[in-house]
């Protein structure tokens, strides 16, 4: 027979009241008021000086006004403070009304609240759930009776007033509360035989009922009516706790922890029992424990309620040794040949065992989604490809296929990455991969939106669609949002659309607890704990502490506990471990196509021009140039420029691949490439020649390093170059040409000449400061991109490269030598002018100065005469210099660039000529200026 003194504990957790009640303080009458000497007089004295001004009688009547007022003033007091009693008394009685029920009411959470902490034999089987849960301090104490104890409950206030002096002391005692002792002190029941028997099962089974075996076993000898207790499965634990059932007359033996004694009333109490509970019927007992002795209520459980009970425990305690056997590890091959078959609409997979069966999890009937958490060496990892490699054992290609990420280290799904299913394997991200992640998960379900509207579906079980599932699998997700938190929105829109289209997570971590937020925590109700350090987590997983009590160590590897939201409790599992054998069995009998890619590689850091693949259709009028990436549209072209584009300027550091887009692009235009050099004599040139002469239609002119060019010429000079290139550039879509350049920064007219061009690479810069300058977007920049890779047009692209070709040899310039009668030659002091004079000396020109060609000397009996003098020389012979400028020919040094307008009457630029190089410019009888080279003496007929 059962006999219970309180009731179950409820299923919600009672509420914790931690502020006191506070009671109104005892009314207090007011002080006596004084008498109104003053209010009393002044009317007599009134009354006498009328009567004394007046001489009427009648006036002295005024004088009994004094003691009439005071009279009243006395009364009214005493008849306000009688009103002010009633008052207070009806206030306080209503407060101490609303205090009691607020009493009787924190009472009943307590007590609920003390039974739910420490339940008996019938709170256990009331709760299920509650039979060997693991919490802490729970097998530290044991309920020995129901009974009256202090309550944590305090009330204040209510002064001496003897109603509150009760309503203080009554909520100072909790009765009917679970009375509490710690088994380990020992505890003797005396009494009659048959109601002390019976408290001691019930004792004993409450003990069993909260501690597992392997926490708790018992020891010692069991005969008589202890012999029901070797049906207990505590009975065969191997560790734990000792208890020792002791009947009367019996040792306790000394290697036990806890002793329960049923003692002979008449005898002594028994050595190490130092809590004595005296029956004197089934369900009363006084309770002896350090000489305080008390009457409470005891649970008494009749011998064949405790052999059913100890029948069921062992029942019970069979899949817990089997799910808890440390000794002896679970193959995942031998259960793939139990495992169910795949069915469209799921997706279920063997991933353990539990109570020695096959454990089955379906991420479609028991997700959508999973989250696993796990410390390090808990098994986690392994759980992961355990459960990736029983679902592609039971299904193809076609039914489902996996992305895998992991972010601790990239190796914890090496042994996957040949498997057909699996379409990518991720490892640690970069700001660039997280973008590509966000792009590529949201294309994914842009895709899939597309396939279902395409053929009118509201989700993937319409026997219309033939999509494959795609699974999801993150190893380390806390990781991965600590880096890029920008990520959660993504995974939580997946997770909240994910059973439409088909999309499943499955989300590893260590903590849990404030990482996965509740949104998406929300959508994932399948829940896998492996041990967890902090209680907290696992509450966050499964709803209980008990992932913080699996018990460590290798041998527990793979020891989870598993709930659904079908699941009023975990389940206790022990993960099968897979092998690569198990890998390679599924790769040689894997069936279906290779599936879709949702995630790309990153872009190859070296490509060949040669191994672009152009799309269908070719490129008309297009050079390419590289590799796109485009993560939204989950693929990878080959991206060009086309002749209607106008323009494209590179923009880059050094390194950073400038020149090899040039050479790229210039590679496949033939003879059409028309290049500007960025020296300052080559530079000048060419960009004259496109100004003189318009080229054909269809020309791409290439120029590189605009920068260095602008920067190599004098500021004249720059911006004449400068304002030639600007007309070639807005005028290259009229005349069908195609303008491309390069530059290490824009700066100054750079910068001016880049914004004419439409379309922009950014290559590596030295700096995000330089990137944004460039045009680039802050979010974009990525210190250590390889040479080549930049972005276009809000891609990511690789430059294409082409053999590096030979570098034309340039001929040597012919040195200028007089070719008329008569030359002039300004020049300057120096090794170089003197140099040329010998030079054209030894070819046969007659050499005068400038005041000998003045003063008159014969000079045209020769052949060739050359007028030499500097500057100043000539422009004191101002005649001189304008016959010869104006009939003759005039060479100017180089190095007068400043005085050349002066020296030549000249309003347009020279030719730019490099400083130190023996150059020249030449007029011709008033012609236009050209650039000449002047020999050295190096130079021989």
């Amino acid at each position: 027979m059962l006999s219970t003194f309180a009731p179950a504990p409820p299923a919600s957790s009672p509420r914790v009241h931690a502020e006191p009640l506070e009671l109104p303080p005892a009314w207090q009458p007011p002080s006596r008021p004084a008498v109104p000497v003053l209010a009393s007089i002044v009317p007599v004295l009134g009354a006498v000086a009328l009567w004394l001004v007046t001489g009427s009688v009648l006036a002295l009547w005024l004088a009994a006004l004094g003691p009439l007022i005071a009279g009243a003033t006395m009364l009214d007091g005493a008849r306000a403070a009688r009103r002010d009693r009633r008052r207070a008394q009806t206030e306080a009685r209503t407060a101490r009304e609303r205090v009691a029920r607020q009493i009787a009411e924190r009472h009943t959470d307590e007590r609920a609240r003390r039974w739910a902490r420490h339940p008996d034999v019938a709170a256990f089987l009331a709760r299920d759930g509650e039979i060997w849960r693991p919490i802490a301090g729970r097998g530290d104490a044991i309920v020995v009776g129901s009974g009256s104890d202090a309550s944590d409950l305090r009330v204040t206030g209510g002064g001496n007033d003897p109603e509150s002096a009760d309503l203080r002391a009554r909520a100072a005692h909790l009765e009917a509360a679970p009375i509490v002792v710690q088994p380990v002190l020992g505890i003797a029941v005396v009494g009659h035989a048959v109601p002390a028997a019976a408290v001691v099962r019930a004792l004993v089974l409450q003990l069993c009922l909260a501690l597992p075996p392997g926490e708790l076993r018992l020891v010692g000898v069991l005969r008589g009516e202890n012999a029901w207790a070797e049906r207990l499965p505590h009975r065969s634990a191997p560790a734990g706790r000792r208890l020792a059932l002791v009947g009367p007359g019996e040792p306790a033996g000394p290697d036990a922890d806890i002793v329960i004694v049923r003692a002979e009333a008449s005898g002594a109490r028994p050595p190490g029992c130092a809590v004595v509970l005296s029956v004197t019927s089934l369900d009363g007992a006084s309770i002896d424990m350090d000489g305080d002795v008390r009457q409470i209520s005891v649970e008494a459980v009749g011998l064949g309620q405790a052999e059913v009970l100890a029948d069921e425990l062992r029942e019970r305690a069979k899949g817990l040794l089997a799910a808890g056997d440390d000794t002896e590890a679970v193959m995942l091959g031998p259960l793939l040949l139990e495992a169910p078959v795949g069915r469209r609409g799921g997706l279920p997979a063997v991933v353990g065992a539990a109570s020695g069966e096959p454990f089955v999890i379906d991420l479609v009937a028991d997700g959508p989604h999973a989250v696993v958490a796990g410390v390090t060496g808990s098994g986690k990892s392994e759980l992961l490809v355990t459960w990736v490699l029983a679902l592609c054992a039971t299904h193809s290609t076609r039914e489902v296929s996996f992305l895998l990420a992991d972010f601790k280290g990239g190796t914890a799904f090496d042994s996957l990455a040949e498997v057909p299913h699996v379409t990518g394997v991720i490892t640690d991200l970069d700001g660039s991969g997280a973008r590509r992640a966000i792009e590529s998960l949201r294309a994914e379900v842009r895709w899939r939106e597309a396939e279902l509207a395409r053929v009118g579906a509201r989700d993937v079980l319409d026997p219309r669609v033939e999509l494959p599932r795609l699974v999801i699998v993150v190893d380390e997700f806390a990781a991965l949002l600590g880096e890029h938190p920008e990520l959660h929105a993504v995974f939580t829109d997946v997770a909240a659309r994910g059973r439409a289209l088909g999309m499943h997570l499955v989300l590893g971590t260590q903590r849990p607890s404030g990482v996965v937020r509740e949104s998406l925590l929300a959508n994932c109700p399948l829940r896998i704990s492996l041990r967890v350090t902090d209680p907290n987590d696992s509450r966050t997983i499964i709803g209980t502490d008990d992932a913080a009590s699996l018990p460590g160590g290798s041998e527990a590897r793979g020891l989870a506990l598993v709930r659904t939201a079908g699941d009023s409790s975990p389940r206790r599992v022990r993960i099968a471990l897979s092998t690569r054998d198990d890998a390679q069995a599924i790769v040689a009998g894997s069936t279906g196509p290779r599936p879709r890619r949702p995630w790309l590689p990153e872009l190859p850091t070296r490509i060949a021009l040669e191994d672009l693949d152009a799309p269908s259709g070719g490129f008309p009028d297009t050079l390419l140039l590289g590799l796109a990436d485009e993560p939204e549209r989950q693929r990878q072209q080959p991206v060009g420029v086309r002749l209607a584009d106008r323009g494209l300027l590179v923009v880059g550091s050094g390194g950073s691949g400038r020149s090899t887009a040039l050479r790229a692009l210039a590679s496949q235009a033939g003879d059409r490439v028309i290049w500007i050099p960025a020296t300052g004599e080559g530079g000048w040139d060419a960009v004259a020649a496109l100004s003189e002469h318009v080229p054909a239609a269809g020309a791409i002119i290439v120029a590189d390093d605009l920068d260095v060019l602008c920067a190599a010429l004098p500021p004249d000079h720059a911006r004449d170059v400068v304002d030639k290139l600007e007309v070639v550039v807005r005028g290259a879509g009229e005349a069908r040409h195609l303008v491309i350049a390069s530059a290490q920064r824009l700066g100054g007219a750079a910068a001016r000449l880049g914004d004419l061009f439409p379309r922009r690479l950014i290559l590596a810069t030295s700096s995000r400061a330089e990137h944004l300058a460039a045009g680039g977007d802050s979010a974009h920049y990525a210190p250590g991109s390889p040479p080549g890779r930049g972005r276009l047009d809000g891609r990511s692209v690789q430059v294409a490269m082409v053999p590096a070709s030979g570098v034309a040899a340039h001929e040597p310039a012919v040195p200028w030598r007089p070719q008329h009668v008569l030359t002039g030659f300004v020049m300057r002091r120096s090794p170089a002018s003197r140099a040329a004079i010998a030079a054209w000396e030894r070819q046969g020109a007659r050499m005068l100065t400038l005041d000998e060609f003045a003063g008159g000397k014969e000079w045209a009996t020769a052949d060739r005469v050359v007028v030499a003098g500097d500057a100043d020389e000539w422009q004191r012979q101002w005649r001189a210099l304008t016959a010869m400028r104006s009939d003759h020919d005039l060479v100017v040094d180089a190095a007068y660039g400043p005085e050349f307008r002066v020296l030549t009457g000249e309003r347009s630029l020279p030719p730019y000529c490099e400083p130190g190089r023996a150059r020249a410019w030449l007029l011709r009888a008033g012609g236009s200026p050209s650039r000449v080279h002047l020999p050295s003496e190096a130079i021989v007929d």
